[in-house]
C-alpha cells in the first residue's frame, strides 16, 4: 500500500458572504454576514424568510460558461460548483489542455439537492404537453452527478470522475475520499468540493420542520447564532466550496505553492441507534469518529489547537461540544479554540463542509482565527463544559498547526478531517 503524502494546492469558493476566495477570506476576517431577506419566502408564506445565497454577476457567469452553455442553463448548484471548482484549479497553478485528457487527475464533487429549479421548469413544461422545449441540457442539469460532469469535461480530468451525497457531512466527505485517493497512489490530484442549490424548492422542507429560525426576518444578519444561549435554529443556505489536493511529490515537482497539509481523516455513521435518528446525531459514533481520525493521523487529541466545528445554532450545539471534548478529553481552559462559520453564512447545506474546509485552510495558511459572530451569550450548558476565552468574538491571530474540521449530517454520518500547516 503506498502512502503519499497529501497537501492542499487550490482553493475556490462561492459563499453567501464572499464569492472567489479572495473575498471569502476578507469577510471572514471582518465578521461579515451574508444572511439575507428574500421577499420571495415571504409571498410564498414561509416562517423564515432569509437564507444565504451566493451573489453571482454576469461577469462571473461569463468567466466559467460559454454563452451556448448558458442557453437554458437554470441550475444554481452546478453553477456554484463549477465556478468554485475552476477557481481552486487555476489557483493551484493548473492549466486546462483542450486536446488531451489528465488521467492524473480527478474530481470527487458531491451535492445534496441539486436541479431543483430546472427540475420545477421541466415538471411545468412536460404537464403543459411541451416535452420538446426541455432543450438538450436539462438532463445534466437535472442528474446528480452533473456537477461533476460538468467539472470533468471543463478540465479534461481523466481519473476518477464522480459525486458523492451525504447530506451536511457531504463535503468533508469529498475531501476525505479524495486525500484517501491521492494517499493510495490512485491519482495525482482531485478536485474535491461540494455544492448545494438554494431558495425555497430546497429549504420548503426544513421550514416545515420548524428548525429554522422565524423571529429574524426583519434583521437577518443576526439570525444565524451558534453556541448561543438564545440561539434559535439555523438559517437555510447554499453555495460551493473546493480545494485542489495533490501528492506532495507532484507539488514540488511543479512548484506549486502550498496552503496545507491533510494528515488523515475518518468517518463513519451511528447507524441511527442510542441517541442517533435520521435527524440526531449518536454520540457514541460522533466520538469515534473524531477519536480514529486523530488514530489515522498520527496526531495525539493534545496536539489540536483549533477545532472548526458543525455547530449549527440548533439545540445540538451543546451536545457537539460535550462530544468534542470528552473525544479530546480537554475541557475548561485545555479545550481548543473553536468556530463556526454558519454565524456568517447559514448552514450551506451539502456545500457546509467544503466551503467550510475552504475556511480552515485559509485560518491555517494565514494563522487567525475568525470570529463567533452574533455570539452575545454563549449557552449554559456549554459554558459549563469549556471556557469562553476558547470560544473568539474577534478575529484572532493565532499561531497554531492542527485543526480538525468536522460534519455531521442528516441519517446520522459523520466525517471529520485533520489539517495541518505544511511542514516541508
Amino acid at each position: 500500500m503506498q502512502n503519499h503524502r497529501v497537501v492542499v494546492t487550490g482553493l475556490g469558493v462561492c459563499a453567501p458572504n464572499g464569492v472567489g476566495v479572495p473575498a471569502f477570506k476578507e469577510a471572514i476576517e471582518n465578521g461579515k454576514s451574508g444572511i439575507r431577506f428574500y421577499s420571495e419566502l415571504e409571498k410564498l408564506n414561509f416562517s423564515c424568510q432569509i437564507g444565504g445565497m451566493p451573489l453571482i454577476s454576469e461577469a462571473v457567469k461569463s468567466r466559467y460558461f460559454t454563452p451556448l452553455q448558458l442557453r437554458n442553463f437554470n441550475a444554481a448548484g452546478i453553477l456554484y460548483g463549477v465556478a468554485a471548482g475552476i477557481e481552486a484549479w487555476q489557483d493551484a497553478g493548473l492549466k486546462i489542455d483542450d486536446e488531451q485528457c489528465d488521467f492524473d487527475s480527478g474530481t470527487i464533487f458531491g451535492v445534496g439537492t441539486l436541479g431543483v429549479d430546472k427540475y420545477r421548469e421541466s415538471i411545468y413544461k412536460v404537464d403543459e404537453g411541451n416535452t420538446r422545449r426541455l432543450g438538450s441540457t436539462s438532463v445534466q442539469q437535472t442528474m446528480s452527478s452533473g456537477v461533476s460532469a460538468y467539472l470533468g469535461g471543463m478540465l479534461g480530468l481523466g481519473n476518477l470522475v464522480t459525486t458523492n451525497s451525504s447530506a451536511c457531512t457531504t463535503g468533508t466527505e469529498a475531501v476525505l475520499l479524495a486525500y484517501e485517493r491521492i494517499k493510495d497512489g490512485k491519482a495525482k490530484r482531485m478536485l474535491a468540493g461540494s455544492t448545494s442549490d438554494g431558495g425555497p424548492y430546497v429549504w420548503c422542507g426544513f421550514d416545515a420542520l420548524r428548525i429554522l429560525p422565524s423571529k429574524y426576518n426583519d434583521k437577518p444578519a443576526k439570525a444565524s447564532r451558534p453556541m448561543a444561549a438564545d440561539a434559535s435554529g439555523f438559517v437555510p443556505g447554499s453555495g460551493a466550496g473546493a480545494l485542489v489536493l495533490e501528492s506532495l511529490e507532484s507539488a514540488q515537482q511543479r512548484g506549486a505553492s502550498i496552503y496545507a497539509e491533510i494528515l488523515g481523516g475518518h468517518s463513519n455513521s451511528g447507524g441511527q441507534r442510542q441517541e442517533g435518528s435520521m435527524t440526531a446525531p449518536n454520540p457514541i459514533a460522533v466520538k469515534r469518529c473524531i477519536s480514529d481520525a486523530l488514530i489515522n493521523a498520527s496526531v495525539e487529541a493534545s496536539a489540536v489547537d483549533v477545532i472548526n466545528g458543525h455547530l449549527t445554532a440548533t439545540t445540538k450545539d451543546d451536545l457537539e461540544i460535550q462530544n468534542w471534548s470528552e473525544a479530546l478529553g480537554r475541557k475548561g481552559a485545555d479545550f481548543p479554540y473553536i468556530n463556526s462559520l454558519k454565524g456568517m453564512t447559514g448552514h450551506c447545506l451539502a456545500a457546509s463542509g467544503s466551503i467550510e474546509c475552504v475556511a480552515s485552510v485559509l485560518q491555517l495558511k494565514h494563522q487567525f482565527l475568525f470570529p463567533n459572530i452574533n455570539l452575545e451569550q454563549v449557552h449554559p450548558a456549554i459554558a459549563a463544559q469549556i471556557s469562553e476565552t476558547r470560544i473568539p468574538r474577534t478575529k484572532t491571530d493565532l499561531q497554531f498547526n492542527i485543526l480538525a474540521k468536522a460534519s455531521f449530517g442528516f441519517g446520522d454520518v459523520n466525517c471529520c478531517l485533520i489539517f495541518s500547516t505544511f511542514q516541508s
